[in-house]
């Protein structure tokens, strides 16, 4: 039988769960595995039953990196060929809101797919790094852009120069997760917070993402405008109304994505 290198999971409606499953290798993320996490993605993305997404490797670890094995032999040709981008990309153009459980290690390639998402929930036994230094390499899937405009110049360049390993409270210290948690509570945590995201205007949600996004690298007024014409967007959707009304009714909103 196949291993199942991810599991899926409905814990409640609107939430879907991905779950890195090769804990032999510590979620290790080789190709076949970046591959199947990119269908998942484009699926759930074009899924409208699917509000939030949460992604965990676990109870004891997150994802301990790219397979080491395979380095000992591929060419630059290699790695070209392979155009590792688009499993990244499918992470990061879906619309919906991710949010990473994180226990244990989430090192190089884990660490970088744990910044993908928008959320991070962290146990305490978490441990952030981006050692690629120690062996000749470099971060190659966001750990010299992401990192340095989530924690700074500074703090990202101690940890890409260093290879240095970061505690969770460390890490929240840097404003590089969310929040910390008992590991027990950590999936827990993280379903709450998309099941309390699936409750909302999916429009609304995808505005929000989107303009956050973008935004980063444009400049403030650049930034304010697209922030000012999406809100105004708004206005025109079935949910906005729904939820002026449902707030002034002291009722639960019920959106529809309209």
């Amino acid at each position: 039988m196949e291993e199942q290198t991810i599991l899926i999971e409905q814990p409640v409606d609107g939430v879907c769960v991905i779950k890195l499953n090769r804990p032999d290798v510590r979620n290790a993320l080789n190709t076949e595995l970046r591959q199947k996490m990119a269908d998942i993605f484009v699926e759930l993305n074009n899924d409208p039953q699917t509000k939030a997404i949460v992604l965990t490797g676990g109870d004891k670890v997150f994802a301990a990196g790219a397979d080491i094995n395979d380095f000992l032999t591929a060419k630059t040709i290699d790695v070209y060929l392979r155009h590792s981008e688009r499993y990244w990309d499918a992470i990061t153009n879906c619309r919906k809101p991710i949010i990473a459980a994180v226990n244990g290690y989430a090192l190089g390639g884990g660490c970088e797919l744990a910044m993908h998402a928008d959320i991070i929930v962290a146990g305490k036994s978490a441990k952030f790094g981006q050692p690629e230094i120690k062996i000749g390499l470099m971060p190659g899937a966001g750990g010299t852009q992401r990192l340095f405009r989530a924690i700074g110049k500074h703090k990202a360049m101690k940890m890409v120069l260093t290879g240095d390993i970061i505690s969770a409270h460390e890490a929240d210290q840097m404003g590089l997760v969310s929040e910390v948690v008992e590991d027990e509570t950590t999936i827990k945590r993280a379903i709450e917070i998309a099941e309390q995201l699936a409750n909302y205007s999916p429009i609304a949600l995808t505005q929000i993402k989107e303009v956050a996004n973008l935004g980063v690298d444009m400049s403030l007024q650049a930034g304010l405008a697209l922030e000012r014409k999406a809100f105004q967007i708004l206005f025109d959707t079935e949910d906005q109304k729904e939820g002026a009304k449902a707030f002034l009714e002291k009722r639960e909103a019920k959106y529809k994505g309209r």
